[in-house]
């Protein structure tokens, strides 16, 4: 499977519990998918909303490709994302019940398509990212003590 990650959403996982993953496409203009080629991307602040039946990435700065012409779309306008119909039924059965938040995980390119990896997430209360920190230093440490070992 050929997937090429351009762009990666670090402190989703750092402000989000992970609930579920899933797939979507991305519609996009010509010169904005040049850009996202050149790794022009950033997913910071992105969040995914689904409005009249149709899901929408907002917040996903583009740069201007700069080859393109005067005609290049706005960095950071709204844009569709791809999904199955029964999909979008289930996203927004579980944001109304569960009170979830749609947050993109990462932008990659699969068969030459541009996708991006969403996330059914929960917000992180303050004491929860201190643990999470804590963890992963834990984590840091042991890993340098079994290096130190070897």
């Amino acid at each position: 499977m050929e997937d090429k990650t351009v762009a990666t959403n670090r402190k989703a996982t750092y402000q989000y519990f992970i609930m579920d993953r899933f797939e979507a496409g991305l519609e996009l203009k010509g010169p904005e998918v040049k850009s996202i080629r050149q790794g022009k991307v950033n997913l910071q602040d992105s969040f995914a909303r689904i409005e009249d039946g149709q899901a929408f990435l907002y917040n996903m700065h583009v740069s201007p490709y700069e080859f393109g012409t005067i005609n290049n779309p706005d960095p950071v306008r709204p844009r569709k994302l791809l999904l199955h119909k029964r999909e979008i039924g289930r996203l927004t059965a579980e944001v109304m019940s569960r009170r979830l938040a749609i947050v993109p995980l990462r932008v990659y390119f699969k068969h030459g398509l541009a996708k991006v990896e969403l996330a059914l997430a929960k917000g992180k209360r303050l004491y929860d990212k201190r643990r999470s920190i804590k963890e992963k230093e834990t984590e840091r440490e042991i890993r340098r003590i079994m290096r130190r070992k070897q």
